[in-house]
This record gives structure tokens, C-alpha cells and sequence, in this order.
């Protein structure tokens, strides 16, 4: 058996680390991880020693190297088959699952931008623009038809790499007080809830290191 290691972010604002690794914690697997402070004057030469996209999170497994959260987790669902909480079993379920994760990869631009993740924030609203009350509207909805189809109490109904990927956006509209619709708020609830998300939210909150969106 190889050995894995995640290189990540600081786990107080890196959303794109805490996807995979929540993934990974939630199906079992024993890996390293290494914690590159962002921000800073050395931060890409660190960085590219393991990968020329510059960027967290990044997965060593033995000789293969993975720089994309979408990538780690399909490559160790694949390697790590057993695994109860990769990707839904039902078929329907899983395409849905599928789409509502690329939507989040590469989605919700205002939402990133305007309500950066920040687990040390005490909840505090912020004026949104439109277009970023507009992708939360449509974050409630997704999340509204995912908990119909699945009957809950996670998105698809066990926990999966979808809950994963929607944590750190769960995160946000607590931290910046966001009002939403019972269901959404109970399942914001729930992934805060989550034993492996109180671990890495623990270590974010002993994290020395300050960032500008601590100002916002």
C-alpha cells in the first residue's frame, strides 16, 4: 500500500483543501498532510515543489501526483473502492451528485469572492450584491431538490463527497449570518455537526496566521 499525502492551506480559510480531506476522513483513509501557510513570500516555492499549478490542495500517492480537489477524490474513489462514502450508490442519485459537485467546482464566483471561507468569524451579515444573493438562492434550491430525492439527512442521503464539497459554502452563509429556508439551515446544521468537519474546524481555530478577509 502506497502512502498518501495531502498538501493543503491553512484549514482556516482553504476551502479547496477541505474538500478531499473530508472526503478522505469520511472513508477511512490513513494519509500525511502537510500545511503550507498561504499568502505568503514563500508560499509559491513551496508550493511547486510538488506541483506547477502553484495551488492547494495537492495529493502525493506514491508516485502519482493530483493538484485538483475534483481529481483527488475520483482518483482515491477508484483506488479506495470500499469506501462507503464516495459517491452515491444509486445511479440517479450519483449523476445528480455528479452535477451538483461540478456546479460547486467551478461555480458560485460571488459567493467565493464576497463571503471568503473563515471559520474564526464571529457570524456577521455582510451587503451582498445581487448576482451573489442570486447563487445562493440557487444553492438552496440545489440542496432542496438533492434532500427530496434522497430523503436526507445529507444531501444524497449518507454523507458523500457532495457534502464535502458543499461544506465550506455551508460555512459561509453562517459565518456572514446568511438567512435561509429551514431546510437549508438544517442541513448547514448538519455538516457543521459533522465530527471530521469539528476536527479540521478545532485545528483552523488554533491557526496563528491572519489574513486580509479577517476585515471583512
Amino acid at each position: 500500500m502506497s502512502e498518501l499525502t495531502l498538501i493543503i492551506g491553512n484549514k482556516n480559510y482553504s476551502s479547496w483543501s477541505l474538500w478531499p480531506w473530508l472526503a478522505m476522513k469520511a472513508n477511512g483513509l490513513t494519509f500525511n498532510e502537510r500545511l503550507i501557510v498561504l499568502d505568503t513570500p514563500d508560499f509559491k516555492a513551496e508550493i511547486s515543489q510538488f506541483s506547477a499549478a502553484n495551488r492547494v490542495p495537492v495529493l502525493i500517492d506514491d508516485e502519482i501526483t493530483i493538484w485538483d480537489s475534483l481529481a483527488i477524490c475520483d482518483h482515491l474513489a477508484e483506488r479506495f473502492p470500499k469506501g462507503r462514502h464516495w459517491w452515491p450508490q444509486a445511479s440517479f442519485l450519483r449523476a445528480h451528485a455528479r452535477s451538483a459537485v461540478a456546479e460547486m467546482h467551478s461555480g458560485f464566483a460571488k459567493v467565493r469572492a464576497e463571503m471568503p471561507m473563515n471559520l474564526k468569524r464571529a457570524p456577521k451579515a455582510v451587503a451582498l450584491s445581487d448576482e451573489a444573493k442570486a447563487e445562493v438562492a440557487r444553492v438552496e434550491a440545489l440542496w432542496d431538490e438533492a434532500l427530496r430525492l434522497s430523503g436526507g439527512p445529507f444531501l444524497y442521503g449518507d454523507y458523500s463527497i457532495a457534502d464535502a464539497f458543499f461544506t465550506p459554502l455551508a460555512t459561509r452563509l453562517r459565518s456572514y449570518d446568511v438567512e435561509l429556508g429551514k431546510s437549508a439551515k438544517r442541513y448547514v446544521a448538519h455538516v457543521h455537526d459533522w465530527p471530521d468537519f469539528q476536527g479540521w474546524r478545532a485545528a483552523a481555530l488554533a491557526e496563528p496566521w491572519a489574513h486580509a478577509s479577517d476585515s471583512l
